[in-house]
């Protein structure tokens, strides 16, 4: 690919900005390794102005959160005509939204734990937490409580009982307007990284969609891969490929890929699953679509698996936005 003139967009006002500004600055140094010309973009109030300004031929989008994954900055992009990385804003709120997203994979046969969700409107004005004893009675005890969107594990938490379910909602609330109640699978946490595939959004085809090795994170010293055990270096060990049989890697990859196109997803997303304990079941959680880009990011580990240097992955990824030589 022929040097370009790139906008790299991190920071932003999401809860995960300091993960987002770390992200950025690995691509950006990537970027310029590779020979193109960069503009570092704090996305904020004059995101317009400053990108008019710039006259790039693309956007690298690093924003993680709100604005970055739900579709606001793609579509804003759309509107400037600004190519941009990864993918449309339809997969992007698809994604984003994890109920949304797990009634797709339910009708598309894909598993993915039990789940409810509930927006605090029902709850506030229609009712709904006397339908909680209900939802009890089906999912059954513990459960995860998380918000509807967004990601880097932020606000979730355990219920293990009808005491702790409600604090564990209210928790979940404050970080967004809807909360998922979702079965509890026990068992090992994978990833599995996707790159490639349709470029729609963008004008165009890509090259068909490509899994990566599969990431394991184990945590060293909680039950629970939270926010702060993902990106504080010392706190997950990460087993890249994971040691896993042949059957179920190529299991996990295959229903990396079945969601990620299901999503209409481009470029790159990362699939996050469980390996249920006993059964061998893989179960489907979530999808993000701007993967982390930093030292302890799962997508860079796997591409690094994968023979494919953090500059190679760099180049693959803004393929999406500006393809060619």
């Amino acid at each position: 690919m022929s040097a370009r003139r790139i906008a790299v967009l991190k920071g932003g006002r999401s809860l995960e900005r300091g993960v987002s500004l770390r992200s950025g600055a690995h691509v950006q140094e990537a970027l310029q390794r590779l020979g193109h010309e960069v503009v570092a973009i704090d996305a904020g109030p004059h995101l317009v102005g400053e990108l008019s300004a710039a006259e790039v031929d693309a956007a690298f989008i690093a924003l993680h959160g709100r604005d970055g994954e739900d579709g606001a900055i793609q579509e804003l992009l759309q509107a400037l005509g600004i190519p941009f990385t990864g993918s449309g804003p339809a997969a992007c709120m698809c994604a984003t939204d994890k109920a949304l997203a797990k009634h797709l994979m339910r009708g598309a046969g894909i598993p993915t734990p039990a789940f409810h969700a509930f927006h605090e409107t029902s709850i506030r004005e229609l009712g709904a937490a006397g339908a909680i004893a209900a939802v009890e009675a089906e999912l059954g005890y513990p459960l995860v409580v998380k918000p509807a969107s967004g990601g880097s594990a932020l606000g979730v938490k355990f219920a293990q009982s009808s005491e702790q379910l409600p604090t564990a909602m209210v928790g979940a609330l404050s970080y967004d307007r809807s909360v998922l109640i979702e079965s509890y699978v026990a068992g090992r946490d994978l990833a599995v990284s996707v790159i490639g595939g349709s470029t729609a959004a963008h004008g165009g085809a890509g090259q068909r969609p490509r899994a990566l090795p599969v990431v394991e994170a184990v945590p060293r010293e909680e039950d629970f891969y939270d926010y702060e055990s993902r990106y504080e270096i010392g706190m997950t060990t990460f087993v890249c490929p994971a040691e896993l049989g042949e059957e179920t890697t190529e299991r996990a990859q295959r229903l990396a890929v079945q969601v990620y196109e299901l999503l209409g997803c481009a470029g790159v997303a990362r699939v996050d699953l469980m390996l249920e304990q006993g059964s061998g079941e893989l179960w489907v959680l979530e999808t993000n679509v701007v993967p982390g880009m930093t030292e302890t990011s799962l997508l860079p580990q796997a591409a690094d698996a994968a023979g494919i240097s953090f500059d190679e992955l760099v180049q693959l990824i803004l393929q999406s936005a500006v393809p060619g030589p």
